[in-house]
């Protein structure tokens, strides 16, 4: 090993700032959720039927009527595209319910779809249970057609509402609310008491990640085009602000709060056609493989995680246009990440008094971190033997003790012991994807210069992507 190199990549780098660290922790389930990475938005109902993107909530019940409806063929794609989960919209703004709720006359029960008898969130459920899914629930407080819509009563329905879904239909994996709030039939709108609404769910189901502008267990990315900000904070501020209208910015929601009081991490939502229910006239217009995979960079490896909305079709499927490009992402996300070449190299580390190894950094176990220190490690990179070819890192960051990671520098020498200019980046969080053109590469060296405190790294990979998937 060039010890010459390496030492001057660390005595060249800043001096690593480190805070005492008072940064929220992740709960269990916020963990589970972050491994998830990857999961289905289906908006599904009447509006599937009228072509509207918002229904007015005096649609006829009879109209919906998906005659082929088959959940499990839903599920087979999620799984054949990598999905881990799908959430589905049981109940829209238009008050629609995809199952028989005691508490509304605008349900499939007054449909015309299986005379009545059927049950979307049953079928739906069964289906993720049978195929290794999980199961999650959109439910929008917001409900254009319910009568007591406006009044203190509504909120006892929604609650009663929510107390069906869990009673019958869990587990609920993630429950998602829209902050949108506009006027009911009769003209009103609704104060949502969102306090009752957290604690019903939390009494149900306390591991249920609760998702909204501001949580509490997981944030809307601040936009709906798939991107999480080049700096994603897993932590926000919550304290004065509101679902909704009184949300905080969306460049913050985007971003995070540096120094966030709560565990509040990002989902990015994105459909893969343009509108967000189907239409027919968007079947040429759905998003192909290449496209998809951008935004899986630009969401998953910003430390994020992508919802990908597919909405099924009026007859209760998942259009060949979708599952085409669905399929062909996870070919390309295969392929891309199948091959981690930094398992040929050897981990080190650099510490005040020398370099020693560290077999930990690249043995893709995500359990096993180094942790970088102020008094001790500092920089931590792999050596191969012999130069490979690579245009993709990828970092983790261990968040079970929290995110600390402020600013880092990564540096790359080829084969020639060339250091390329280095690479900077902010956060690392659960997953940074980062490309730069090919290079015959010899060593890789991560220097966190800020950090909160102290920051583990549980793995550095590196892959050789194809360059027509990289945009630089």
């Amino acid at each position: 090993m060039n010890k010459q190199i390496l030492m001057l990549l660390f005595f060249c780098c800043p001096f690593i700032l480190m805070a005492q660290n008072n940064t929220p922790m992740p709960t269990k389930a916020q963990q589970a959720w972050h491994e998830m990475e990857f999961y289905l938005f289906m908006h599904f109902g009447p509006n599937t039927f009228t072509g509207l993107e918002w229904g007015h909530g005096n649609e006829k019940e009879e109209i919906f009527d998906p005659k082929e409806l088959d959940c499990e063929q839903w599920c087979r794609i999620a799984k054949a595209c990598g999905a881990k989960g799908i959430i589905i919209t049981a109940k829209h703004h238009d008050g629609f319910c995809l199952w028989p709720s005691k508490y509304s006359t605008h349900t499939v029960r007054e449909s015309k779809w299986k005379n009545g008898k059927g049950d979307v969130l049953k079928d739906l459920s069964a289906a993720c249970k049978k195929y290794g899914l999980k199961f999650g629930v959109y439910i929008s407080p917001w409900d254009r057609n319910h009568p007591d819509y406006g009044t203190e009563k509504y909120n006892d329905v929604f609650v009663n509402m929510m107390k069906e879904l869990f009673t019958n239909y869990g587990p609920i994996w993630e429950l998602w609310w829209d902050g949108a709030n506009g006027e009911g039939p009769n003209g009103k709108q609704q104060v949502y008491d969102w306090r009752r609404f957290e604690n019903t769910v939390r009494k149900l189901s306390p591991n249920t990640i609760i998702f909204s502008d501001i949580g509490p267990d997981a944030r809307w990315c601040g936009n709906e085009k798939g991107i999480a900000g080049q700096t994603n904070w897993n932590t926000l501020d919550t304290a004065g602000f509101t679902r909704g209208n009184g949300a905080p910015t969306v460049d913050t929601l985007n971003t995070g709060n540096i120094n966030g009081k709560n565990w509040i991490p990002a989902e990015c939502d994105v459909s893969i056609r343009p509108g967000w229910f189907w239409h027919d006239d968007e079947n040429l217009k759905v998003k192909n493989p290449q496209e998809l995979f951008n935004l899986y960079l630009k969401s998953v490896g910003r430390g994020a995680n992508l919802l990908l909305n597919v909405p099924p079709n009026d007859k209760g499927l998942i259009t060949p246009f979708d599952s085409a490009a669905l399929v062909g992402f996870k070919k390309l996300k295969d392929a891309s990440f199948k091959d981690n070449i930094a398992k040929k190299g050897k981990g080190f580390f650099i510490p005040h008094n020398g370099i020693k190894p560290a077999a930990s950094i690249n043995d893709g176990n995500k359990k096993t971190v180094v942790t970088l220190k102020l008094h001790g490690l500092s920089s931590v990179g792999i050596e191969f033997k012999q130069a490979q070819s690579i245009n993709c890192i990828v970092l983790k960051e261990d968040l079970t003790k929290g995110q600390n990671c402020k600013n880092f520098q990564l540096h790359i020498v080829d084969e020639k012991q060339q250091m390329m200019k280095a690479i900077t980046g902010t956060t690392i969080g659960n997953k940074r994807i980062i490309s730069f053109p090919k290079t015959n590469v010899s060593k890789i060296v991560l220097t966190v210069t800020g950090q909160k405190a102290a920051t583990s790294n549980s793995e550095i990979e590196a892959y050789l992507l194809d360059e027509s998937l990289i945009e630089n």
